[in-house]
């Protein structure tokens, strides 16, 4: 059963064991709580996410199975390849982070809003001032056309959301990812669910308990220190 996170909760920055998330809908652990860099690094460091519709409060998340990916087994159909080899564009790392959250809310705006909301923004813009949350960003001719953002706990990247404003972006956007994450040493990317888009890159689905103690592995163990430098990357 989900549980609210209370006041003297939300100073602790506790979580209750992902072990007592829902099952439907799958994954719900908890409800309220704020939005600050403590407790956000709690959460993720326990393999836990927020996400919530338009004027609900945080809901808490820890889903089971878990969709990952290993970086270095990607999978790239020839259409992919072909447009990776034939289309110019650029790429980055970090240039552009509050571009890239702006653009990942922008196309789920309706009527009553995004589940990015602005607070979820400027939560995630604090972590990455902190060093935590970082970005990837694709570019065509000085236009930011695809990108995505997510936290790094050591070897492992926490996927959060991506946009594309181009035919494949944000395939490509994934391709630099796995291929920058994994010259650093980086050795998991957690995708959080399957969905139809990522099972065409090789997504795996794991059961939550190893996923964890994989979060618990690879969160010790350090990337290079290039790894999230701000600049141009290559594929």
């Amino acid at each position: 059963m989900s549980r609210y996170l209370t006041q003297l909760d939300d100073e602790l920055c506790w979580f209750p064991d992902p072990c007592h998330a829902l099952e439907e809908p799958n994954g719900l652990l908890a409800i309220g709580g704020d939005l600050s860099p403590a407790r956000l690094l709690a959460a993720y460091h326990k393999g836990i996410f927020p996400w919530n519709e338009p004027h609900q409060p945080t809901l808490w998340w820890s889903p089971d199975p878990r969709g990952v990916i290993r970086p270095d087994q990607l999978h790239m159909g020839r259409t992919l390849q072909k447009i990776i080899r034939r289309t110019p564009f650029d790429i980055s790392v970090n240039r552009a982070f509050n571009e890239v959250i702006t653009a990942c809310a922008a196309p789920r705006r309706t009527a009553d809003g995004t589940w990015i909301s602005s607070p979820m923004i400027e939560a995630y813009q604090q972590l990455h001032r902190l060093g935590h949350a970082h970005s990837i960003e694709i570019w065509q001719e000085g236009v930011l056309q695809a990108g995505l953002y997510g936290l790094s706990i050591g070897r492992l990247f926490c996927g959060e959301s991506m946009f594309s404003r181009i035919d494949n972006g944000a395939k490509l956007a994934m391709v630099a990812l796995c291929r920058h994450f994994s010259r650093h040493h980086g050795a998991l990317i957690d995708c959080q669910m399957q969905n139809a888009f990522l099972a065409t890159l090789g997504i795996e689905e794991w059961p939550r308990s190893r996923f964890l103690a994989e979060l618990t592995r690879l969160g010790r163990q350090p990337l290079l220190d290039s790894c999230w430098q701000e600049g141009e990357i290559s594929l």
